[in-house]
C-alpha cells in the first residue's frame, strides 16, 4: 500500500498543473467562472507549496522538476499571464510565486524556464508588461517582470518590443502604488544588464530621451524626482559613456537640468545638481553648452553657494 501511495504522490504535481490549465480555459465562461476560479486557486496553492516548500519541509527536487516539465508541456505560464486579471486575489499571489520560483529554477546549470520563455514564448513577457494597464494585476505582473529582468534574454525581449514605450505612461499615471511599482520595474530594466541597455539606448537615443525628458517635466513630484535620479545613474554608468557624452552635448538638456535646479522641491534640486555636474565636468563641451554656461555664469555663481546649505559636503563646482 505504501508503494501505491508513493506513486500517487508522485503524480500529484503533474496532475495539479494539468488541472490549473483546465480551469484557466473555463474562466471566460460566466456560468463556470466562479467554480473555475476556486479550483484554479486550489491547485495553484498546491503547486506553490511544492515549489516553495514550507517551514517544515524543503521542496523535493524530483517534484520541482516534474512541475517545471509539465508547466512547459501545458504552456501554463503564458496562460497564467493572460488569466491573471480573472483570478482572485490569493490566486494571483500564488501565480506570482509560481512564476518566480520557476524563473529561478536551475537544472544542469541552466534556467529552463528562462530559456523556454525567451526562445518559445516571449509573448508572455509582453503580456505581463501590458498587465500594468490593469490596476488589479499591475503589482503582480511587476513582481514577475522584475524577477524576469534579472536574466538578459528576457530583459532584451522587453527592451526591443514596442510595449517598452508604454512604461513612460505607466510610471506617471494612475494610482501611486502602481506608478511606483512600474518605475521600480522600469529602473530594473534600464540598469541591470549594462551592455544590452547601452546598445538599446544607442539605437533608440532620440525616441528614448524625447520621452524621458517628458518625465523630467512631469507635474508628478514622485515621477520627476525618481526620473532625475535615474538619469544620473544612467549617465554616470561607464557602459553608457557614449550616451552620456551625447546627452551633455545638448544645450536643451542643459536648460532642462538648470530648470530642475530651480524646482520647488529641494530633493529634485539635489538630484538635478548631480546631473548638472556632469555637464560642467565635461572637458569637451559643445559650443552651445559652453555658451549657455557662460551666459548664466553670474546667476549660477550666486545660486550655487547657497545651494542646499543643509547638505554638508556638497562639492564646489567651478563655472
Amino acid at each position: 500500500m505504501s508503494f501505491l501511495f508513493g506513486r500517487a504522490k508522485e503524480k500529484e504535481p503533474a496532475d495539479a498543473v494539468r488541472r490549473v490549465k483546465e480551469q484557466l480555459l473555463k474562466l471566460d465562461n460566466p456560468i463556470a467562472r466562479k467554480s473555475a476560479q476556486d479550483e484554479a486557486a486550489k491547485y495553484l496553492r498546491l503547486i506553490r507549496i511544492e515549489l516553495q516548500g514550507t517551514q517544515e519541509a524543503e521542496p523535493v527536487p524530483e517534484k520541482v522538476y516534474t512541475i517545471a516539465q509539465e508547466t512547459f508541456n501545458y504552456e501554463l505560464l503564458p496562460s497564467l499571464a493572460t488569466a491573471l486579471p480573472k483570478l482572485d486575489f490569493e490566486a494571483r499571489k500564488d501565480a506570482t510565486t509560481v512564476f518566480n520560483c520557476l524563473l529561478r529554477y536551475t537544472y544542469n546549470n541552466a534556467q529552463p524556464c528562462v530559456l523556454y520563455l525567451a526562445s518559445s514564448r516571449p509573448d508572455t513577457i509582453i503580456t505581463l508588461v501590458a498587465a500594468y494597464a490593469n490596476s488589479e494585476t499591475a503589482t503582480n505582473s511587476g513582481a514577475i517582470l522584475r524577477e524576469a529582468f534579472k536574466y538578459e534574454s528576457l530583459a532584451r525581449v522587453a527592451l526591443y518590443d514596442q510595449s517598452f514605450w508604454d512604461f513612460f505612461t505607466y510610471v506617471q499615471g494612475g494610482r501611486f502604488d502602481i506608478s511606483s511599482d512600474a518605475f521600480a520595474t522600469f529602473k530594473e530594466l534600464l540598469t541591470r544588464h549594462k551592455v544590452v541597455v547601452a546598445e538599446f539606448l544607442a539605437s533608440n537615443y532620440d525616441e528614448f530621451f524625447t520621452q524621458y525628458n517628458a518625465l523630467l517635466n512631469s507635474e508628478n513630484y514622485i515621477t520627476k524626482r525618481q526620473s532625475i535620479k535615474l538619469l544620473g545613474e544612467i549617465l554616470l554608468d561607464r557602459a553608457n559613456y557614449n550616451i552620456m557624452t551625447a546627452y551633455v552635448d545638448s544645450p536643451d538638456h542643459l536648460k532642462l537640468c538648470m530648470n530642475l535646479l530651480r524646482d520647488r522641491s529641494k530633493n529634485v534640486q539635489y538630484e538635478a545638481f548631480h546631473v548638472f555636474k556632469v555637464f560642467v565636468a565635461n572637458p569637451k563641451k559643445s559650443k552651445p553648452v559652453e555658451g549657455l554656461l557662460i551666459k548664466n555664469r553670474e546667476q549660477l555663481l550666486r545660486f550655487l553657494p547657497k545651494f542646499h546649505e543643509d547638505r554638508k559636503g556638497t562639492p564646489h563646482i567651478p563655472i
